[in-house]
């Protein structure tokens, strides 16, 4: 993991974060927390359905409105973020919440690609109405990603004070 942090801050995107001024971390964070919000916010709102909140609600039309909000979100936060770790990649790898939000990253990422490829979320993409098996198991699909995308932000919040 040193060599390969070590290789990004090296890396051009590292010297161009580092030589593009004073405001360009700052720039770079407001960003990331910006498509944190637009990830959080829209999976906090899908995970709470899934957890059987506003039932009434069709599932499929909350997805509807929430995934895509969400992938731009992650995509906004993982280009950010890998920018701003370039910066000062080596000094980061010291940082114990770094591998806290990696590990709580990796889980909420998994998480999210096994929902997915799921039979209880096909049912969600087809409008069709999911078994009480499949409708558990996108419970525990949501509650995990509760748990893994807050603790992914904490950790990341947390690096600076560490």
């Amino acid at each position: 993991m040193n060599a390969l942090l070590g290789a990004l801050q090296d890396s051009p995107l590292g010297e161009l974060v580092r030589g593009a001024g004073v405001w360009s971390y700052g720039i770079l964070n407001a960003v990331h927390v910006i498509g944190l919000a637009a990830l959080f916010g829209a999976i906090v709102v899908l995970d709470l359905r899934l957890l059987g909140w506003r039932a009434a609600r069709p599932l499929h039309e909350v997805a509807a409105g929430t995934v895509p909000i969400a992938a731009i979100g992650l995509a906004v936060a993982a280009v950010t973020g890998l920018a701003m770790l370039s910066s000062n990649a080596r000094d980061y790898v010291r940082n114990p919440f770094l591998l806290v939000k990696f590990a709580a990253l990796a889980v909420g990422l998994l998480n999210l690609l096994l929902l997915h490829r799921s039979r209880a979320w096909r049912a969600v993409r087809e409008r069709r109405d999911a078994s009480s098996g499949d409708r558990r198991r996108l419970a525990m699909g949501g509650a995990l990603s509760l748990v893994a995308w807050i603790a992914t932000i904490v950790a990341g919040r947390l690096m600076g004070y560490a």
